[in-house]
């Protein structure tokens, strides 16, 4: 263990439990009031992303010692599993949020999508190193994209857009990484701009009859404060109430007033206009910090990664998680629709934070093995 530990980033293994402990005690913060009014211990909601954080960090130390070789036979069986359990959803899942999304297994909540997104990445690494030779060929690049479509409409139709919007820039973000041609990356930028404009039209004229009313007014997202008796612009404005009640310092932990159910999501999708009330600009300021740090940790490993598939992955993570924070900020600022979107480390979600410690799992075990080979160098 010592020996695996020794060879591991420990800036952003640092930085990954300081923001797991900080989100554990903003969740606590923030969701006692509504934890009370729905007659539950204040603690409750605490205590549930607690135990999935105790799993996560034990599958974390699990991964550090599985080769990543091995991931191409894993990823398959595991996208496999995915796909069954998003298919499933259709029958046996419940609708929350106007989204049939989760598995409910006694109190706890499961929401296969996801996984899927690092399983995905899981799976384009290992087939990118497999082809790397191949790389000029168009249909060799697109072929996994075809899963990753299927993945993708598979939780459009749930309706969660938030989650397929960061499934395609996933995709995307891998695609520009690949060292192609200049040539062939172009004529496939413009095959994948003609799906987007595709896509932006389907959003345009028949979004209607496959998204609820509700996820159709979360498209009305600019001047908020105007329309605060509609459901989306009264969320958004009681955010901007809290960012400007914090000021510098914050009103203190503890002490926000809109927690007390004028945001309805405070302790999910926006905590982060809690954290602000509660600390301060300041403290609202090292946390978009501390996920710049980590990003620029992960894109490093990236970048000395002794394979393609190793590269591909980890970029894949910092992908992952930088969609996570501007999908979820853009939307508590106004400049874009809400879409239900997490905030890595920070919001409620056991799901979330357990894929999101499997994926920094991910990420060390590249770096161990970069490290391993260095020596052998």
């Amino acid at each position: 263990m010592k020996k695996v530990l020794s060879k591991v980033d420990k800036p952003l293994l640092l930085a990954m439990l300081i923001f797991f402990v900080f989100g554990l005690i903003m969740i606590f913060s923030s969701s006692t009031i509504v934890s009370v009014v729905g007659n539950k211990a204040p603690y409750t909601y605490f205590m549930k992303q607690a135990l999935f954080l105790t799993i996560g960090l034990i599958a974390f130390f699990f991964i550090l010692f599985i080769p990543t070789k091995t991931y191409k036979g894993i990823s398959k069986i595991l996208l496999f599993i995915v796909i069954l359990a998003l298919l499933g959803l259709i029958v046996y899942g419940e609708i929350t949020n106007n989204a049939k999304s989760w598995y409910y297994i006694g109190p706890f909540s499961l929401q296969p999508s996801e996984f899927a997104k690092t399983i995905l990445i899981m799976y384009l690494g290992s087939y990118y190193l497999q082809h790397k030779n191949d790389l000029n060929n168009q249909w060799t690049v697109l072929k996994p994209m075809m899963i990753a479509f299927v993945i993708f409409g598979l939780v459009f139709l749930q309706p969660d857009l938030g989650t397929g919007i960061i499934i395609a820039l996933i995709c995307m973000f891998i695609f520009f990484s690949l060292p192609m041609d200049k040539i062939n990356k172009k004529n496939m930028f413009l095959l994948l701009l003609i799906l987007v404009l595709l896509g932006s039209l389907f959003l345009t004229f028949g979004a209607e009859k496959m998204l609820t009313s509700t996820q159709m007014k979360r498209f009305e997202y600019k001047e908020p404060c105007k329309r605060y008796t509609e459901s989306t612009g009264y969320q958004v404005c009681n955010g901007y109430i809290a960012i400007s009640s914090g000021g510098l310092l914050g009103v203190g932990l503890g002490n926000s007033t809109q927690k007390y159910l004028y945001l309805p999501e405070a302790h999910t999708d926006f905590i982060f206009p809690i954290v602000i009330e509660e600390l301060g600009v300041v403290t609202g300021i090292l946390v978009i910090l501390g996920y710049i740090f980590i990003l620029y940790r992960i894109l490093k490993i990236s970048r000395k990664s002794n394979n393609l598939g190793s590269s591909v992955m980890a970029y894949g993570i910092a992908a992952y998680i930088f969609s996570h924070i501007v999908i979820n900020l853009i939307g508590i600022l106004g400049m874009a629709p809400m879409t239900g979107v997490p905030l890595p480390f920070l919001s409620y979600g056991g799901s979330f934070a357990l894929n999101l410690m499997i994926s920094f799992g991910i990420v060390q075990r590249i770096e161990i093995e970069n490290n391993m080979s260095k020596k052998i160098k």
